[in-house]
């Protein structure tokens, strides 16, 4: 009998929805490090600021390793309290000597803690995320180019439209991909801030030397200096929530183009290393696509959640800001898992540019009536070509023939057109529009990105 590890979900599900780097940098653990970080680095500024001795604030940071904590028992405390970090608090002074532990959490409140942690935990992942889209966003560049005469059939609500490329599908893709990066960064950039404003937002148990203090705390964090404490302002949080939503939604419709082409009706696309079924072995499952959608789906439900915590209380939430902290890391974790499968999927995709003929093929050329009717309209008027090629499709489809061959046969069109400029009007490859100019466009784009 195998041996069980564990009862809980995400020992079954958690691979499938999440990866290595990111389960680490979200995990109890993580989050308790970044909560000592700010242990730290407070009293390092409060040092610098002369409002502990140097050596307590050394002694402080000697003790700020995670491995000298129990997160389980932590955890277990918090229920309590409603926040872990009373127990921390309580745990790290027992650990310093005496001269230290009057100087330990000098100032701040749980919140601050917390709040700064999840700004720490939030920068470790995007970093990750940030990382896999911009790979993601470099193999979609590398298609677009290699495809860029690739016809395919563009589809409007699921129905066949015009010609494109798939080129231009993926510069579509490399586009959306590219403004969720510059987004995510901007946020990891400069909207991650430190949070320090004590119990009532004022730091008043610091005196004079508060805002100096939160100066020196952003700098050894390397976080944003907020103007005031953000305790119940969370625009901060609000606009990473949506930063990621964003970013999941770009991912989920790539996720779904890519299982829309890869039916064994369409075959246009296929992962490089496609799934198999347990009871149809003829299936190439599109399981990376798969993984994605089923990760971006739930990320809506999270950003609501967030947005619905940001109105609170006064100066100190009683509720609301609990309320966002599974919510996050869940967030965080589900967006870096779709990031990661998609650089995966795109570096290992297959084209079938022979499939994209075929089904370009599949309506005798009725795609292109758009394109016929167009020359048609300076012999005949826009009316009467307009109708005069509606006719001629509906021929085609009850004689079983091709557009171009009822244009050809049409004395009206013979009247007008030439063979030549017939096989012309409906030649798929020669009705790509700008379609060119907007690969090298978003190509363009993403080299600017790139190399600023």
């Amino acid at each position: 009998m195998a041996k069980q590890s564990s009862s809980r979900s995400d020992d079954l599900f958690g691979p499938m929805f999440g990866t290595p780097a990111a389960a680490e940098r979200t995990s109890g653990s993580a989050w308790l490090q970044a909560m000592l970080r700010f242990e730290a680095a407070l009293a390092s500024a409060q040092a610098e600021a002369g409002v502990i001795p140097v050596s307590a604030a050394e002694e402080i940071a000697r003790h700020c390793r995670v491995e000298l904590f129990d997160v389980g028992s932590i955890a277990e405390r918090a229920v309590s309290s409603a926040t872990p970090v009373i127990a921390l608090v309580r745990d790290l002074t027992t650990l310093v000597g005496a001269e230290a532990k009057p100087h330990v959490h000098r100032g701040a409140t749980s919140q601050d803690v917390i709040d700064t942690a999840a700004m720490l935990v939030t920068r470790d992942v995007l970093d990750l995320v940030i990382a896999d889209l911009r790979a993601a966003a470099g193999e979609c560049a590398r298609l677009a180019e290699r495809h860029r005469h690739t016809v395919m059939i563009a589809r409007s609500l699921l129905q066949q439209a015009l010609p494109t490329t798939f080129g231009c599908r993926c510069a579509g893709w490399l586009t959306a991909l590219d403004e969720a990066v510059t987004a995510l960064s901007r946020i990891r950039d400069e909207r991650l801030a430190v949070q320090l404003g004590g119990a009532a937002g004022t730091l008043a148990s610091l005196g004079t030397d508060g805002v100096r203090v939160v100066g020196l705390l952003a700098a050894e964090l390397r976080l944003a200096e907020p103007v005031v404490p953000w305790h119940t302002d969370r625009t901060r949080v609000a606009e990473l929530a949506g930063a990621l939503g964003a970013a999941a939604g770009v991912l989920g419709k790539l996720a779904l183009d890519v299982e829309l082409h890869a039916q064994t009706e369409v075959g246009e696309l296929a992962e490089g290393k496609a799934g198999g079924s347990s009871a149809m072995p003829h299936k190439q499952n599109p399981v990376s696509a798969v993984l994605i959608t089923a990760a971006t789906r739930r990320a809506p439900g999270l950003v609501a959640t967030l947005l619905s915590a940001m109105p609170q209380e006064y100066e100190r939430a009683a509720g609301a800001w609990q309320s966002e902290w599974e919510p996050l890391t869940e967030l965080l974790r589900l967006v870096a898992a779709a990031a990661a499968q998609a650089r995966r999927l795109l570096a290992e995709l297959r084209v079938h540019p022979e499939k994209m003929a075929a089904n370009l093929a599949l309506t005798g050329g009725l795609v292109m009536a758009e394109s016929a009717a167009g020359p048609l309209m300076a012999g005949l008027g826009r009316t009467e070509a307009q109708d005069l090629v509606a006719q001629l499709c509906r021929r085609a489809v009850q004689e079983g023939t091709t557009l171009r061959a009822e244009l050809l046969a049409d004395p009206q069109v013979k009247a007008v057109l030439s063979e030549a400029e017939v096989v012309a009007a409906t030649e798929p490859a020669d009705y790509l529009g700008s379609a060119p100019a907007f690969i090298d466009r978003a190509l363009a784009a993403h080299a600017e990105l790139e190399n600023p």
